[in-house]
Formats: C-alpha cells, sequence, structure tokens
C-alpha cells in the first residue's frame, strides 16, 4: 500500500460516517491528503536545505520567515492551511476549538499505540449555517526535529529561539511525538 492509501485509510478509520461527510469523503479528503503532502514536502526541502547551509539556526530562520509565505502559498483556492500544535512556538498558530479537540484525540491515539504519522482526521462542520470540511494530518516528530524541538537544544539554537519567540513552547518533543498538525479547510 503507498503512503499516500494508507494515509486516506487512516483518515477513514477516525471519520464519523455522516450523511453529510459520506458524500465528499473521497473527493475532499484526496484534495486535502495532496495539499498536506505538497505543503509538507516544500516544508521539508526548505528546512533541509536551510539546515545544509546554514545549521539549526538557518532552519530557524526559514520557519520564522518563510513559513507564512509557504503557507500562504499552499492556501490556494478554496482551502486554507495552517500548521497549530498543543505546544505553540508561534502564538499565531493557536488551534481554534476543534483544532484542539482533534490534538487531543491524537494524543490519545498515540497513547493508544497508534503511530503518529497515521493519524489523520476528517469532519464535515456546519459554521453558521454552512457546510465546512475539515482536515488534520498529525506531524510526528523526526530526527532532524530535535536540533530545534528536542528535549536539550545547543545554547546558540535556543538563544535564537528565545530572541524570536519568547514565548516558546515548542520543546521537550522525543522522536515520534507528535509535534502539531497540519489544518486544513474548506467551505464546502
Amino acid at each position: 500500500m503507498t503512503k499516500k492509501a494508507s494515509f486516506i485509510t487512516a483518515i477513514i478509520a477516525c471519520l464519523p460516517l455522516t450523511p453529510a461527510l459520506s458524500a465528499n469523503l473521497d473527493t475532499h479528503s484526496k484534495e486535502g491528503v495532496d495539499i498536506i503532502k505538497k505543503f509538507s514536502d516544500t516544508l521539508k526541502g526548505e528546512l533541509q536545505s536551510a539546515m545544509k547551509s546554514g545549521g539549526p539556526i538557518n532552519a530557524v530562520g526559514v520557519c520564522n520567515i518563510k513559513m507564512p509565505e509557504l503557507t500562504s502559498s499552499a492556501s490556494s483556492g478554496a482551502w486554507t492551511v495552517s500548521r497549530t500544535s498543543l505546544k505553540l512556538r508561534n502564538p499565531k498558530n493557536k488551534p481554534d476549538t476543534w483544532e484542539l479537540k482533534t490534538l487531543k484525540m491524537f494524543e490519545e491515539k498515540k497513547a493508544e499505540g497508534t503511530p503518529a504519522d497515521k493519524l489523520a482526521y476528517a469532519e464535515v462542520l456546519d459554521v453558521d449555517g454552512k457546510k465546512v470540511f475539515r482536515i488534520m494530518k498529525a506531524i510526528p516528530t523526526g530526527e532532524v526535529c530535535m536540533n530545534c524541538h528536542g528535549p536539550a537544544l545547543n545554547p546558540e539554537v535556543s538563544k535564537k529561539l528565545y530572541e524570536l519567540y519568547p514565548d516558546d513552547k515548542a520543546r521537550g518533543f522525543n522522536i515520534d511525538d507528535i509535534r502539531g498538525a497540519f489544518s486544513l479547510k474548506k467551505q464546502l
């Protein structure tokens, strides 16, 4: 099974299959998965390039300067793309009520043994009389993430993070923890 297919399977496994969602599941889930994959791949590429050219401090700069541009460019058409977490680095990424509920559900599923890279959830919500499709995919903490999000950071990296993010809470993660999630929404 391909990564994309297993991700869609994970979404379906977590979904409350309401009639409204069943009608739109395949189309919107596949669109959302494609957008998440493209956004994730772009982000990884930017961070890997920054790490090669200037190490973790350079990667922090990518997150601080380029991330808003990358997020804006991923939010094209009807979709709004963002990232959020239970442990925020940037307070602008604070989860809304639905995202907070979903992040907590991800943590519960992970505690039950589901790997972080398999956690995804989608739902059709009624917002002010309009249907909105929402989808989230957990971001697992990888080895490279430990440079800026791990429990023991290089003092220079720590100093740079506090300069840019004085209220930084996005530290202390271990490999395979849920670092946060990609969050997408689209009005139907």
